[in-house]
C-alpha cells in the first residue's frame, strides 16, 4: 500500500511520540515536526477518515493497524539507513536528513537487500 510522503511522515511522527510519551496529540505532532496547527489538524483529518489513525473525545490518537504497519515500516528504514549511512562514515547529521528522504522512496527489494547486508556485516563482526 502506497500513500503520499507526508502521511508517512505523521503516521512515523505518531509512532515515535507514542515510543516516547506514550499518548499522542495534535499538539505534539506540531511541536516535533515543527507545522502549523491547522496543516496538522487537516493531516489528521485525512489520515483519520482513510482508517490510519483513531482520535478519542479528548483528542488522543492512536495508530489504527493499517497506519501501525506503515509508521513501522518507515520507521525501520530510518533508523537501518541512518546507522548504515553512519557506520559509512557519514555525518550523524547528514544520515539522518538522508535517511528522511531515502526511507520514503527505496523500494522494499533495496531495502531488504541493505537489511541482509548490514545484517551480515553485524554477524561478522561478532564472529
Amino acid at each position: 500500500m502506497k500513500i503520499q510522503e507526508s502521511a508517512e511522515n505523521y503516521l512515523e511522527a505518531i509512532l515515535m511520540l507514542h515510543h516516547q510519551n506514550g499518548l499522542v496529540r495534535s499538539i505534539d505532532i506540531v511541536n516535533k515536526l515543527k507545522f502549523s496547527k491547522p496543516s496538522v489538524s487537516v493531516a489528521m483529518k485525512n489520515l483519520r477518515e482513510n482508517g490510519y489513525i483513531d482520535m478519542d473525545s479528548e483528542g488522543y490518537i492512536t495508530l489504527l493497524e493499517k497506519g501501525r504497519v506503515i509508521a513501522e515500516t518507515i520507521y525501520e528504514r530510518h533508523r537501518l539507513l541512518s546507522d548504515w549511512l553512519i557506520a559509512l562514515g557519514v555525518t550523524p547529521e547528514v544520515a539522518v536528513e538522508d535517511a528522511c528522504r531515502m526511507e520514503h522512496v527505496i523500494s522494499a527489494e533495496s531495502f531488504d537487500a541493505i537489511k541482509a547486508h548490514t545484517k551480515k556485516k553485524s554477524s561478522e563482526k561478532k564472529a
